[in-house]
């Protein structure tokens, strides 16, 4: 039989090879097998949330990794089993250090005036979660690849979830360890300077400026959006460095397709490269950023602190640091740590205020989305590209606010029941087969959950 450490140490590396990173670092750290007896095997875990979490969705899984490794196990039992007194001793004393001064480094506040570059925002403290993963994953083609490989890259999503820490790494790697000229601007400070050249009649230097570069870093690249000045010289500007193989990152709040009034020459060319979305964060990521976050900041709190605010903080990653500091900050007041209802009092004070999504809300969101007027969605038409955004309208309508089928029929324009079925299997099966149309769907409703209301909110009766 082999020992208690050896079997899980070995059965750890296929789990970790099976799942997620960040569920592999929220649901399986600090576990170990404690015994083994007549088959059984005692798996320790740090808390009841842990336990059921393991039990309910990684059970076969577990159960499977330990018997490649030992095929006469025949059962896994879980046991909660706290840290010794000794250890949170110690990190009750943690408690007294401050979070925000250890953050807060000079290194870290230090933005570099010849590149814009924030030296803090590196890949070693980038966490990658589903929501982020194949936003990661094309950044580190273009590092291995500069300039061949997705240029431009354009990373959209909506505020707080780290595109700006993730193009910025970029530039900090090709700047560090490749040694290449890199540079980083909003697209508004673009914009400033390029009225201050018309100005200072000094258009010409603006115009080069910026050519000499090997990464170029545009950020909130939506600023443009109804320029057509600014739009015209991102253009000239984007072909010379595209046409000498310089790379061009850029990050926006909505893909291209959805900046108004930007010009299809530039549309085109964003869309010639790699166009990413970066979603809200799930569950497991939250919880694996907040204890990235604790682990920096040498501060501790407890499992059941973390898991709550990573369960009742979902819009944002930037809304989860500003919890974070401000339960230590407080604690920090108090010389002691919060209980569960002191923090659960300062998330619900630091949270939104919920709101209640109307339909109206969903019908433009999906309308703007695909460019649309909104009444072509209630009128008796067949063209397809009123059906697809109707279809799913009814799809989201009924999946996220479980909507009736006849009440969607109603307000969509007098539909039979029959139609709105029909409509959500047909975008059940298209999601099934492709990932585009999934992404277009997130995208829609993460534009409804920002603007209106966070997820499981409820539809609530409109005249339409």
């Amino acid at each position: 039989m082999l020992d208690n450490k050896k079997l899980w140490d070995d059965a750890i590396i296929e789990i970790e090879l099976g799942i997620s990173r960040a569920n592999f670092s929220t649901w399986f750290k600090n576990t170990h097998i404690t015994r083994q007896e007549d088959g059984v095997v005692y798996l320790s875990v740090p808390s009841a949330f842990v336990k059921d979490w393991l039990l309910n969705k990684y059970h076969k899984f577990i159960m499977k990794a330990v018997r490649n490794i030992s095929p006469n196990i025949r059962g896994i039992e879980y046991i909660i089993q706290k840290e010794g007194d000794r250890e949170k001793e110690n990190k009750q004393q943690q408690i007294q250090k401050p979070l925000i001064n250890n953050q807060l480094k000079l290194n870290e506040l230090y933005i570099n005036k010849e590149d814009n570059l924030n030296p803090k925002y590196v890949f070693d403290s980038f966490i990658v979660g589903s929501f982020n993963e194949l936003a990661h994953a094309a950044s580190q083609a273009v590092i291995k690849n500069l300039g061949t490989t997705y240029n431009p890259l354009y990373i959209y999503g909506g505020s707080g979830l780290g595109k700006t820490h993730l193009i910025q790494s970029i530039g900090n790697y090709i700047k560090n360890v490749a040694g290449k000229k890199v540079f980083y601007l909003t697209s508004d400070k673009y914009g400033s300077e390029f009225v201050d050249s018309i100005r200072n009649n000094s258009v010409h230097l603006f115009k080069e400026k910026y050519k000499k570069y090997d990464l170029l870093i545009m950020d909130d690249i939506q600023f443009f959006s109804q320029k057509d000045k600014f739009q015209e010289e991102l253009f000239h500007l984007f072909n010379s460095l595209y046409e000498n193989n310089k790379q061009v990152v850029f990050s926006s709040d909505k893909p291209p397709r959805q900046i108004s009034n930007l010009e299809d020459r530039l549309r085109s060319r964003f869309e010639g490269g790699m166009v990413i979305e970066v979603s809200k964060p799930e569950y497991e990521s939250r919880v694996a950023i907040l204890r990235s976050k604790l682990k920096m900041g040498g501060f501790y709190l407890p499992d059941e602190t973390v898991e709550f605010i990573a369960a009742n903080i979902s819009d944002n990653i930037r809304e989860l640091e500003g919890i974070l500091n401000t339960i230590i900050c407080q604690s920090q007041l108090k010389n002691k740590e919060l209980s569960i209802n002191e923090i659960k009092q300062l998330v619900k004070n630091s949270s939104k205020q919920k709101k209640t999504v109307s339909i109206k809300d969903v019908i433009k969101a999906v309308c703007d989305f695909y460019n649309i007027d909104e009444k072509t969605l209630y009128e008796k038409t067949r063209r397809k590209e009123v059906v697809k955004p109707r279809q799913i309208a009814m799809y989201i309508l009924r999946q996220d606010f479980n909507t009736s089928y006849p009440y969607i029929g109603q307000k969509l324009g007098g539909r039979d029941h029959t139609t709105v079925i029909h409509a959500c299997e047909k975008i059940k099966n298209d999601i099934k087969n492709s990932p585009a149309i999934e992404q277009e769907i997130e995208h829609i409703k993460n534009v409804i959950y920002s603007g209106q209301a966070v997820a499981g909110a409820a539809i609530c009766d409109d005249q339409i």
